[in-house]
């Protein structure tokens, strides 16, 4: 396969798989987002089966006239998982905006600049950046997704942490078309609600790319080295978010975040949390209802959306 057409392939495979800011859940992963339609156009998406207990976690921040629901999600799920709560779906229907990380995520158009830009790299191949031992398990880590080191060898580490972290999840039947983002946006969509995003694809990418090459090493090493424990890592994540524990979401995502490298804390996180507080308080500041859903390590792990509100003097209270 020839470079080009290796990149045309990565362009496909990172607007697919690169949503949700690559490893702040577990696993580098993305929701895989139909073309957008018009809401008359998309069929109400089937009841979710509801969780036993009260459900993954939900927060609420209120003033005299404006009402904003802070929702945790999880990017990929087995069809068929019972994440549903009665709070969430009041919280869902009594807004009239809907906000997740990206609004408009089958843009392919903004992921092929990034990857010619940032994500390959033929002067300095992934053979000299990694040691020999680290170059010989990314390998076979390649081979058993199809590709090989000397295929991806003109990958920037962030970029080859992309092409061997997903088929794990996807064997053990996780799909991202079955994730909770993808549900609350068609059924936004289908509803009528306006859809509005925090932030652009080209924005997450550029961030996780602009880490440190010493960052970028620890995070492809750290899914090469991590291959085996991937899935369970993601099951033991969906299993305590379903039980509402914010603390061990909190806990089993920072094994993919801050314990890898602080650049991914900071790209991943501390950077984008920053900004989208600074939206919620312009949320604040006018009025009506809405509801935010983004991945769960936003308003679990360290460094969250939450923190950051209270340190602003909100009040943020869990339903």
């Amino acid at each position: 396969m020839t470079l080009a057409n290796r990149m045309g392939q990565s362009a496909n495979c990172v607007s697919r798989f690169a949503f949700g800011m690559l490893g702040a859940l577990a696993v580098s992963t993305a929701i895989l987002i139909a073309p957008s339609a018009k809401a008359e156009e998309v069929a109400a998406p089937a009841p979710i089966a509801r969780a036993e207990g009260s459900g993954p976690p939900l927060w609420v921040l209120r003033d005299a006239d404006s009402t904003v629901y802070l929702y945790g999600t999880i990017h990929v799920l087995r069809p068929g998982t019972a994440w549903g709560s009665a709070k969430v779906d009041a919280a869902f229907d009594s807004a009239s905006e809907i906000w997740v990380e990206i609004a408009n995520q089958d843009d392919q158009s903004a992921v092929m600049p990034v990857i010619q830009q940032l994500g390959m790299d033929q002067s300095r191949p992934l053979s000299t950046v990694l040691s020999a031992a680290d170059f010989a398990a990314f390998d076979a880590l390649a081979k058993a997704n199809g590709a090989s080191g000397a295929a991806l060898d003109a990958y920037r580490p962030w970029m080859a942490a992309f092409a061997v972290s997903m088929n794990g999840p996807l064997q053990a039947g996780y799909r991202p078309d079955a994730g909770v983002d993808k549900t609350l946006m068609d059924r936004a969509r289908a509803s009528g609600k306006t859809l509005r995003g925090f932030e652009t694809i080209d924005l997450q990418l550029r961030l996780i790319a602009g880490m440190s090459e010493e960052g970028q090493v620890a995070y492809l090493n750290h899914y090469v080295r991590n291959a085996d424990g991937i899935v369970d890592n993601l099951d033991q994540t969906v299993a305590a978010w379903i039980k509402g524990d914010a603390a061990e979401v909190g806990r089993l995502t920072r094994l993919n975040t801050g314990d890898v490298h602080a650049d991914v804390h900071n790209a991943a996180l501390i950077v984008r949390n920053t900004n989208w507080v600074q939206q919620i308080e312009e949320m604040m500041t006018g009025s009506g209802t809405a509801f935010i859903a983004v991945g769960a390590a936003h308003l679990m792990d360290n460094d969250n959306v939450i923190d950051m509100l209270k340190a602003k003097g909100f009040t943020v209270e869990r339903l």
